[in-house]
């Protein structure tokens, strides 16, 4: 018998709230995180907001001898880990080390770092180079100074699948306890907002001036954000054992790949619908159980309808509930559906469905039941995480109300 794998405890840095209460109450209000980039001169690009973390100071959280090895991506990852291990009832004494892995995801980790230092050759020469930055780069060290201050000794990976990362890195932790290979699992993902990635979605024309509006007719594309969300997994036994509180069950998870552009979404979404069907088949459940989709909602126009195929082939005449919360965050790449993860375990303890916020035209190819503007309240059972990345990244994970879903069971040889 496969184990169960639930959610112990999750940890937030965003930038509409720093830990778990204040992101879901921000949520619950729908509350706008975009404001003007303060982090680099983003006006001369012709777009300068973001979903800039603004409150976050690593002296807060960080020893200082942290601080000295981690750069501001690691910062964010170290300090939503140890909300995630507080609020999960855990510290490094408690945490049987060799059975506790951490399993992280992020699309450019440390990029900030590489920018600086390239900077500093351009302009000084090599002789320039702060040397002494450079082991602070890699976004293999985000696992490894969770580790170091959970007190993990079991295995470490980091999952740089786009925009899809937290997906990538829930999904695997979540096997890797049903295997056996660990009691506790520390999981989630990072991202900073920097410039090269900035620069690259203006240029890509993929970037709104003000706002981001998924699902709605007028919508002009993304705006980015930042920001860490992590989650502790932790076995039914193991859970069990110590008396700790079930926040969400993890149910299964689908993978896809579109394999048809490096942006966009293959017209006919059918990577997309393999990756949600599978993700419902592996729960044991049928469509008509899901309660709510978080989606991965972008605001670009090609995105949008991507996903409404999605949704209307995968629930038919079914008006499941559907929300994006990139319209309050911004879209946290790496981090997006780790963020997005933590605010559906948080719907089903609560009942709410956070809103999409900037919803004021409907368009028709976008028919869905768009949750918009202010949160709605209703069952809560089953909720769905969608992340349908650049290249065709395709990861759908489900989340449940503890007791609701069937006891897992090996999965048959095939795609997704």
């Amino acid at each position: 018998m496969l184990s169960r794998v639930f959610v112990t405890g999750v940890g937030v840095v965003s930038s509409i709230g720093l830990g778990r209460e204040a992101f879901f109450r921000a949520l619950e209000a729908g509350t706008s995180g975009i404001s003007p980039v303060e982090s680099f001169d983003a006006s001369r690009l012709g777009r300068a907001r973001a979903g800039e973390v603004k409150g976050f100071d690593a002296r807060d959280h960080l020893s200082t001898a942290e601080q000295r090895l981690a750069g501001r991506c690691s910062a964010m990852a170290l300090a939503a880990a140890r909300m995630a291990v507080a609020d999960a009832g855990l510290d490094a004494t408690k945490l049987a080390a060799p059975r506790t892995a951490v399993i992280l995801g992020t699309t450019m980790g440390e990029a900030r770092i590489l920018e600086e230092l390239d900077h500093q050759w351009i302009v000084g020469g090599e002789s320039a180079v702060t040397r002494a930055r450079i082991p602070r780069y890699g976004s293999t060290l985000l696992p490894i100074h969770v580790a170091r201050a959970v007190g993990a000794r079991g295995m470490v990976l980091t999952l740089p699948a786009a925009c899809a990362a937290g997906n990538y890195a829930i999904g695997f932790a979540a096997d890797f306890i049903r295997a056996g290979r660990a009691d506790v699992v520390v999981t989630g993902a990072a991202e900073l907002l920097e410039e090269l990635q900035y620069s690259g979605f203006v240029r890509l024309a993929a970037m709104a001036p003000e706002r981001c509006q998924p699902f709605d007719l007028n919508r002009q594309g993304l705006l980015l954000g930042e920001g860490a969300g992590l989650l502790v997994l932790e076995s039914e036994a193991h859970a069990t054992r110590r008396g700790a509180r079930l926040q969400a069950e993890v149910g299964g998870y689908g993978l896809s790949c579109d394999g048809y552009h490096i942006t966009r979404p293959h017209p006919d979404a059918a990577g997309s619908i393999v990756a949600m069907r599978a993700a419902i088949e592996r729960s044991g459940i049928t469509p008509a159980q899901v309660d709510f989709v978080n989606a991965h909602g972008t605001g670009t126009k090609h995105n949008d309808v991507a996903e409404t195929k999605v949704v209307r082939e995968v629930f038919g005449d079914q008006r499941v509930p559907v929300s994006s919360m990139k319209s309050m965050l911004g879209h946290c790449m790496g981090a997006a559906s780790a963020l997005e993860a933590i605010g559906c375990v948080m719907t089903i303890e609560t009942g709410v469905y956070p809103p999409t916020i900037g919803y004021e035209t409907p368009d028709p190819e976008c028919d869905m039941d768009v949750v918009a503007n202010v949160a709605r309240r209703g069952k809560a059972d089953v909720v769905i995480n969608n992340a349908l990345a650049f290249g065709g990244y395709n990861a759908v994970t489900v989340f449940a109300r503890p007791g609701v879903l069937p006891p897992p069971r090996k999965a048959e040889r095939r795609p997704a």
